[in-house]
């Protein structure tokens, strides 16, 4: 089991302040964010002082329905090998659902959702995990995940289900003790219980972050300072097992370089109070492996994900069960993050928008589902605006239109002037 230390999420905006922090031992980096063939100076330099590099995936969705695209497994494995990396991490959630294996539409949630804690998904994201090892040239650790919202009908609490998962798969587990401080407001889980029932002895790391409480709902932000009932929950982590490595999470809001640095002199002060008591490693070697999973448990968790992800992103009606409350702040929440993420991805957009850029972006996304990646939902938006005549002053017209041709080809045409071009055409 590799021993970490402290570490702090490396992200470009603090990059130069990550350098020349003290005490950092390692750093974790999202691997969609970086090419293997260009890593960023930065990254570079870290590593050449020894410091570790961690690559954290978002996007292949383990506990989808579908078994993991390959080309993602193989993008994470080139990471792994660029960055000379001890491990690498991924997330129990679903990012995406529909497409063949329902005969449905293909839709992109562009978040981390939670699975159903059920026989039916356990089994399928232990075989998805099985994949993934099989793949990646190095271990692979999953982490449990924060959630708005309960599924119906869950058949095991998130620490048996956790149990399990690593029983049944050898897999190492990242345990983010923020998510589970969000789990106990928004789903009356209580972190103590399950750090009792999961297997801390396939600890590979910790990660802390911070959020905020709006309505009685708990946003796990990354955006804000780590609170301090996080960290109780920290210490009472660290009571029960010395944990190999722990990291600070920063995702935007980014404060001063000594502001990040008291941070993570809490953690550690946290870690300290929890006293640490060793357990011994979990065994490398997997488990004997099981049979494959039957189709029909991979389609009945895909119809189930399909209904959800399209009551939150198409406004079909919520599966029966859910709490609709909840679903409805998880929609507004997945909207807010896509027009946030466009807005990184194609800055443009908003300095050609101004202060309308969110305002028509949120109406486009009700309409609209993501069934692509990001920049794909960046050149539809802009596409629809454009087609729409809705307002736009010449100027913003002339400047988003030669964005979009820029990227996309020839300029689309507006709905009525193509069924103009459309009657001449016949009358000729």
């Amino acid at each position: 089991m590799t021993r970490l230390g402290t570490g702090i999420g490396w992200r470009p905006e603090i990059a130069e302040a990550v350098e020349r922090m003290p005490g950092i031992d390692w750093v974790e980096v999202v691997a969609e964010n970086v090419c293997p063939g260009h890593l960023p100076a930065s990254l570079l330099r870290l590593r050449e002082r020894g410091v570790t590099v961690v690559p954290h995936g978002v996007s292949l969705g383990l506990g989808g329905a579908d078994r993991p695209d390959e080309g993602r497994l193989t993008a994470l494995a080139e990471r792994a090998e660029a960055l000379g990396s001890p491990l690498v991490t991924e997330h129990i959630a679903f990012v995406r659902a529909g497409g063949p294996l329902t005969a449905s539409p293909r839709l992109e949630a562009g978040h981390l959702l939670p699975v159903p804690r059920t026989k039916d998904a356990l089994k399928v994201l232990c075989e998805n995990v099985r994949i993934a090892q099989d793949a990646l040239p190095v271990p692979l650790a999953v982490e449990n995940i924060a959630a708005l919202f309960s599924w119906p009908g869950e058949e095991m609490t998130e620490g048996q289900f956790l149990y399990d998962l690593a029983d049944r798969t050898g897999v190492r587990l990242l345990i983010d003790v923020a998510n589970l401080h969000t789990n106990h407001v928004n789903r009356g889980e209580d972190p103590a219980e399950a750090l009792a029932e999961l297997p801390l002895e396939a600890l590979a790391y910790v990660h802390v972050a911070g959020g905020f409480e709006r309505d009685g709902v708990w946003h796990d932000s990354h955006a804000h300072p780590v609170p301090r009932p996080v960290l109780d929950i920290l210490t009472d982590l660290a009571s029960r097992v010395d944990p190999p490595g722990v990291l600070l999470e920063r995702d935007e809001h980014f404060p001063e370089p000594a502001e990040l640095e008291r941070e993570l002199a809490e953690i550690r002060a946290a870690v300290e109070k929890g006293g640490g008591k060793p357990k011994a490693p979990a065994a490398v070697s997997r488990p004997a492996p099981e049979p494959a999973v039957c189709d029909d448990a991979r389609e009945r968790l895909g119809l189930a994900q399909a209904a959800l992800l399209s009551a939150l992103v198409a406004g079909t009606p919520a599966p029966e069960g859910f709490d609709r409350a909840r679903l409805k702040v998880q929609a507004r929440a997945l909207a807010g993050k896509r027009a946030d993420v466009v807005a990184k991805v194609a800055p443009e957009l908003p300095v050609i928008l101004g202060p309308r850029y969110r305002r028509d972006f949120l109406a486009y996304a009700r309409r609209t589902p993501m069934t692509g990646g990001y920049r794909r939902d960046a050149l539809d938006f802009a596409g629809q605006l454009l087609d729409a005549d809705g307002g736009l002053e010449n100027r913003a017209r002339k400047e988003l239109t030669r964005w979009w041709q820029e990227r996309s080809g020839p300029a689309p045409l507006a709905p009525s002037r193509l069924a103009r071009i459309r009657r001449s055409l016949t009358r000729r």
